[in-house]
């Protein structure tokens, strides 16, 4: 956060934050289109505040920043915690918000000693146009604001024996009571937006996740348990895995395999029927909730079912956060047998936290090492991912390209970079906005139609001039070939 402070002897009014508000959808989200707010309006809002006796202005976020590892709230918060913000989480200057936000503040540090000497006296300039004055201690006027509230028309407008003209929507301050040295909806910078620029491809070897196997901190239980209470945020992950005994005259003599049905409080899971995938499912941020039903092949006899239930990030916004559920808690049910549908529920369950590649330790140099890898598993679920590369020259920041993968977390040299879902926002909303009026989250969206998030940053003093490993867990399966690094420069 950035605050800006007018200091005063007297008791002055302090402003809510400018920006998306925290925990009310504002946060940037796995799943949807980003919010912004044109630098017109954030500047009209701050110079509103000051000229009615403000003095302290909370920018939420000044300096963008990033949700590092497993950090990222929500659920389904992106790893980027930017909130198009005057400097971007890579440290660059976003023009041009960052440049016209300078010039407000200019404008108001120049009358600032006489802003904090008392409150304003108001002027009506027409029907939408008012004036606000504070005056010397001899009465004279010693600094104005001059506001215009209509949302589409600008006005000419006379104040002090002088002509002003004023856009729609917009705030001119005069610091010396006649020269309007600013405007609100005048933005003077040209607008500057970094790029991404890839150079650094990969070269990548893979290990599959064993979906199969227990380990000696796996536990049994009768019934499902939730997932939060079995972690305690450990791991994102935890497998839920059980056995159905199929009698030689359940199975349908029609070819037809058994439908699998399982609920789940959230995020998101995959399954598995005697080892083999049988797809993936998610919730939302409105309703994390999820429910998978699909045909299963199952044959007589044992058949296990394995379910990886996975988190996205824990609650950070509202109460009784001892209410969210997380993970599979049923029914899980199995109907089209002969015998009609079965409920696994509240049989014995067996429990495993996390995956073995995280007990391994993959993500690093020295467990890497300790299994054998093999050629490029491109598209394939539940897969560990490797490569070597060589920093990017130069200082520019760097960020990974994941938009062509699907979910998973990543790692740069033991780092935990954070998690990435490219998730598709949807297509429509993202058209031009106008800066007048009252903001609000879904007035000025983009991303529409394009991956929650595409790049992914990464510190340079992860990095080494060569040799750097670099670790990605993919869940669902992506396209390897897309991943890149890049530099990003104005």
């Amino acid at each position: 956060m950035v605050f800006t402070v007018i200091t005063s002897p007297q008791t002055r009014r302090i402003s809510r934050p400018c920006g998306p508000r925290p925990g009310l959808g504002g946060l940037p989200r796995s799943e949807g289109r980003v919010p912004h707010r044109p630098v017109e309006d954030m500047a009209f809002a701050v110079a509103r505040f000051i000229q009615k006796g403000g003095s302290f202005v909370n920018y939420y976020m000044y300096h963008g920043g990033t949700n590092f590892g497993r950090t990222a709230g929500g659920p389904f918060i992106a790893t980027s915690y930017d909130y198009d913000a005057p400097i971007d989480e890579f440290g660059l200057l976003r023009q041009p918000k960052w440049g016209h936000l300078r010039d407000l503040h200019k404008a108001i540090k120049q009358a600032e000693p006489i802003l904090v000497s008392g409150d304003p006296t108001i002027q009506s300039l027409g029907n939408y146009e008012k004036a606000y004055v504070f005056k010397s201690k001899n009465g004279a006027c010693a600094a104005a604001f001059l506001s215009n509230y209509h949302m589409n028309a600008a006005v000419k407008v006379r104040f002090n024996g002088r002509h002003y003209d004023l856009p729609a929507w917009s705030i001119s301050i005069l610091p010396d009571c006649k020269t309007a040295v600013f405007n609100t909806a005048t933005v003077k910078e040209p607008t500057l937006l970094p790029k991404m620029h890839p150079v650094v491809w990969f070269s990548w070897q893979s290990y599959s996740e064993d979906t199969n196997s227990l380990d000696d901190s796996a536990f049994t239980k009768n019934g499902l348990v939730e997932q939060l209470s079995m972690t305690w945020d450990k791991s994102d992950y935890l497998w839920y895995t059980t056995y159905v005994n199929i009698g030689a005259n359940e199975l349908p003599k029609n070819g037809q395999w058994p439908e699998l049905t399982i609920y789940s409080a959230g995020h998101s899971m995959q399954v598995f029927v005697n080892g083999k995938s049988y797809g993936s499912v998610y919730g939302g941020y409105e309703n994390p909730k999820l429910t998978y039903d699909g045909h299963v092949k199952m044959w007589q006899g044992s058949n296990k079912i394995s379910i990886l239930s996975s988190a996205v990030g824990l609650p950070n916004d509202g109460n009784h956060f001892e209410r969210w559920n997380v993970g599979v808690l049923g029914p899980v049910t199995v109907s089209g047998l002969n015998t009609g549908k079965r409920d696994l529920s509240h049989q014995k369950w067996t429990y495993q936290v996390g995956l073995k590649g995280e007990s391994l330790g993959l993500h690093t140099v020295t467990g890497s090492s300790s299994v054998e890898w093999g050629g490029p598993g491109n598209k394939q679920p539940l897969t560990w991912h490797k490569a070597l590369f060589n920093a990017p020259a130069g200082s520019d920041p760097v960020a990974l390209d994941m938009g062509s993968m699907g979910k998973g977390q990543m790692w740069v040299n033991g780092h935990h970079v954070g998690r990435y879902w490219s998730y598709k926002a949807p297509s429509g909303g993202c058209g031009r906005c106008s800066y007048a009026g009252t903001y609000r989250q879904d007035k000025c969206r983009s991303n529409c139609g394009e991956p929650s998030q595409r790049w992914y940053h990464v510190p340079r003093s992860w990095l080494k001039p060569g040799g750097n490993l670099l670790v990605v867990l993919e869940e669902y399966g992506g396209d390897l070939a897309g991943v890149a690094m890049a530099t990003r420069r104005t």
